[in-house]
């Protein structure tokens, strides 16, 4: 054993390393075959997934199509894509106010995963614009289905009120069928400046915890940063009462809310067929306790203690322009947000 080592170790040498060299190209090809199997069979269930969503999604949209007369807009939410049930108020207005125009713009929409006008474009065929600030969530968008099977247009932008009739001018003028906004900042000067489009259904999110009672914004900011600006991601976006003072200006009627997140507004034209079909068009607030503390954990914070969390920050009057801390507001809320609100504090 030992000459035959010293005769031939050279050679003997090679072949253990050929023979080890092999066996690690076999495991790498084994586990790249086993990664890829993987992968296809996590891509599998996720679209078998996504397609079984999809396919719920028309079933409860001929539900609530049947609905002629509610309550509030919660009788009509169901989720799709939407995050808290837009999917089924946006169908049922649709359907409602037979809108012509099969156009959509959505902002601030991340990867458009989660989004309000998704389901619209799969299930209805619209076409529309879709934008949002990071340039990896743009081309998540452009690299999905979605983006070669409908008609939509994907946009990197960080928007702001000098550049977004530019940025929708370069899709879409005149009138629309929809418009979406979710910025989380500058959402009230944003929406204030849009005159390229006339659109006949809007969506707003809007800052539940600045009250239903003063129309107030955080100030107009160009590079406005929610984590930025205050720690605890609070302190953003404008009232409910900011907008409805906006839209009425604008010639839209407020026709109710979901989760206390997103305000749906109508074009008075397009409103009287709504006569009569909703009992309630109020909003109320919202529960979400997405709030952090300053070193980046989640705290949890409800009702009144949100309020409390940013009450020392300033937000300007939209209808007079002055300026004032939060918590000098009085009131801040009406009768029957403030017992939804104490009691959330309890």
């Amino acid at each position: 054993m030992q000459i035959y080592l010293a005769a031939g170790s050279r050679s003997i040498g090679l072949l253990h390393v050929s023979c080890a060299n092999h066996v690690d190209e076999r495991e790498v090809i084994l586990k790249r075959r086993t990664a890829k199997f993987l992968r296809r069979v996590r891509e599998f269930f996720s679209d078998a997934a996504e397609k079984n969503l999809f396919l719920s999604g028309p079933m409860a949209a001929m539900t609530v199509r049947a609905m002629h007369q509610i309550s509030s807009l919660s009788d009509v939410e169901f989720r799709v894509y939407s995050q808290w049930g837009e999917d089924g108020v946006i169908d049922w207005l649709v359907e409602r106010l037979k809108v012509p125009v099969h156009v959509f713009v959505e902002f601030g929409v991340n990867n458009y995963i989660e989004s309000n006008t998704r389901f619209l474009l799969a299930n209805r065929n619209w076409r529309g614009l879709v934008m949002d600030g990071d340039s990896r969530n743009i081309e998540t968008i452009r690299s999905s289905k979605d983006y070669w099977k409908y008609d939509l247009t994907a946009k990197c932008a960080f928007i702001d009120r000098d550049n977004v009739n530019d940025l929708i001018a370069s899709s879409f003028r005149g009138e629309i069928g929809i418009l979406s906004i979710d910025i989380d900042g500058n959402d009230y000067w944003v929406l204030e400046k849009i005159d390229v489009v006339s659109f006949i259904i809007l969506i707003c999110e809007f800052n539940s915890i600045f009250g239903d009672v003063c129309p107030v914004s955080v100030p107009y900011d160009p590079v406005f940063h929610r984590p930025r600006v205050h720690h605890s991601h609070l302190f953003w976006g404008a009232s409910l009462a900011a907008f409805r003072t906006l839209t009425e200006k604008k010639g839209y009627v407020q026709v109710g809310t979901t989760a206390g997140v997103n305000v749906f507004f109508v074009r008075k034209d397009y409103a009287d067929r709504l006569s009569g079909a909703i009992d309630n068009r109020e909003g109320f607030p919202s529960p979400i306790r997405d709030s952090k503390s300053a070193s980046g954990e989640k705290t949890y914070l409800a009702g009144l203690d949100r309020v409390k969390e940013i009450a020392h920050m300033t937000v300007v009057n939209v209808e007079t322009g002055g300026s004032v801390p939060l918590g000098a507001l009085d009131p801040i809320y009406s009768e029957l947000w403030m017992r939804e609100l104490c009691a959330a504090s309890v």
